[in-house]
């Protein structure tokens, strides 16, 4: 029995998905659950699982397409026979028992009832799997026409569909890939020196360096052929490339969107603060050496998540939601405090749930927790939703000081600048002091300029004086 898996929704209201890698081919055999694919969403690159035990029959579509939720991507031959097409119940008062329970399959975990024969069964629906028949009497496949969930019923038999050819799959991790996708790298032409031939992120880069390198993409060297598969030729005179065209997609298409909507549907307003930080600072150096806070890894940035917690608590206003359609403001009674990072995927903004909850420690280890997933890839979905005001640390590209745009849902957004010695006005002299700017966005319908004047003078007046954090709670 052949079962067609269609690309399931992801979450999040995400209506497509580019096929990063399959980790499967036809002819392999898989077990429930198994890792065939890795997708990536708008947000992330997420595993996908197996909703069966059995056979890859076919896949549909091959790595590095963008497929639409409800789209068929791959078969599966599960053995047996062919299913009822009714799942009506019988009946019962003529003898006959009730059809067996049946479960619908989520993207991990699928966990489906089992019937008399030993064989799962799912329900039909939009994204997920659905039973045709096996082919009767022919191998060759003919070409099948896209269909839509609503368009397939598991009574009619279905065409199967044209093989896609693989080539030999390589071995590698999700984050290696996703490093190879973003220079442009066909795995397949790399030789891994993992174990049993596992690619690393070493391959990659010594791959890289056997041509010629060009300005640096995102941190990682680059060769001049190293073009994306659907990466539009360049146009060139002589060695000298003019110009390289790629398509939209994944996270910068919705980023792009998000920037677009935020930017023409809330006023923003900006306002700026410089601060003099030397006592933060000091504070800093401190800490690093007392034996109760040894490797924390306190930073400047876990001062200023602190800071923003506290002075959201003065000016409410600040951590609430527009919502249009209801014609309500949502007042949040928490922080989940987005961190800005940029990724070879591009900007990501996972948050950290009720960080107004964990004190110096706790927002330091969720700071580098969230950092490395979000360096690696691995950040989720569900990591990437729920924000309710974002932090943006530009001060880490030398930059001083900047207009910030709202992250979408979210009222205000604080970006930090760099720390520099500066002349300063120090107790009527002037001497060099570590200064700060910090530049708040805020939604002028939901935050007054007076309210979004205090939430920042309350922040800079703790990085000014930690001390006075005692006067403020």
């Amino acid at each position: 029995m052949i079962k067609v898996f269609k690309l399931p929704d992801l979450g999040e209201g995400l209506t497509e998905s580019e096929i990063v890698a399959w980790l499967v081919a036809p002819g392999d055999e898989v077990t429930l659950n198994q890792h065939i694919a890795d997708v990536e969403t708008a947000k992330a690159v997420v595993e996908l699982p197996s909703p069966f035990a059995g056979v890859v029959s076919v896949l549909h579509q091959p790595a590095g397409v963008v497929v639409h939720v409800g789209e068929p991507i791959v078969s599966f031959d599960i053995g047996g026979g062919a299913e009822p097409t009714s799942t009506a119940p019988t009946d019962t008062t003529a003898g006959a028992a009730a059809p067996a329970e049946q479960r619908e399959a989520n993207l991990v975990g699928y966990g489906p009832a089992v019937e008399r024969g030993g064989h799962p069964q799912r329900r039909a629906r939009a994204g997920g799997a659905e039973s045709v028949p096996a082919p009767a009497t022919s191998t060759t496949a003919a070409p099948v026409p896209a269909v839509t969930p609503a368009a397939v019923s598991t009574d009619q038999p279905a065409v199967a569909p044209v093989p896609v050819p693989l080539a030999e799959r390589p071995r590698s991790t999700p984050p290696v890939r996703a490093l190879a996708r973003d220079l442009g790298i066909d795995l397949t032409t790399v030789t891994g020196t993992g174990k049993d031939g596992l690619i690393t992120r070493d391959d990659v880069r010594a791959h890289i360096t056997e041509s010629v390198p060009t300005p640096a993409v995102h941190g990682e060297p680059v060769s001049p052929t190293a073009v994306p598969p659907t990466a539009a030729p360049a146009t060139s005179r002589g060695d000298d490339v003019r110009e390289t065209r790629s398509p939209i997609k994944s996270l910068r298409k919705l980023t792009a969107a998000a920037m677009v909507q935020s930017a023409f549907t809330a006023p923003h307003v900006t306002e700026f603060l410089t601060i003099d930080v030397t006592p933060t600072v000091e504070l800093l150096d401190s800490l690093r050496t007392d034996r109760q806070f040894e490797g924390a890894g306190i930073g400047i940035l876990t001062v200023v998540a602190k800071a923003l917690c506290l002075a959201v608590g003065r000016t409410p206003s600040v951590n609430t939601r527009w919502d249009e359609p209801a014609g309500e403001i949502v007042q949040f009674h928490h922080v989940n405090l987005g961190i800005a990072a940029a990724t070879p995927r591009g900007l990501l903004v996972p948050n950290i749930v009720d960080a107004d909850r964990l004190d110096l420690r706790g927002l330091a280890a969720a700071l580098a927790e969230l950092t490395t997933a979000a360096r690696s890839g691995t950040t989720t979905p569900a990591a990437l939703s729920g924000g309710t005001i974002t932090i943006t640390n530009i001060g880490v590209f030398g930059i001083d000081a900047g207009t910030p745009i709202l992250n979408p849902g979210e009222a205000a957004i604080l970006a930090m600048g760099a720390i520099r010695s500066r002349p300063w006005e120090y107790r009527g002299e002037v001497a060099l002091r570590k200064v700060l700017t910090l530049s708040l966005s805020f939604d002028h319908r939901l935050v007054d300029g007076e309210q979004g004047s205090r939430f920042l003078a309350d922040i800079g007046t703790i990085l000014a004086d930690p001390a006075r954090v005692l006067t403020m709670v």
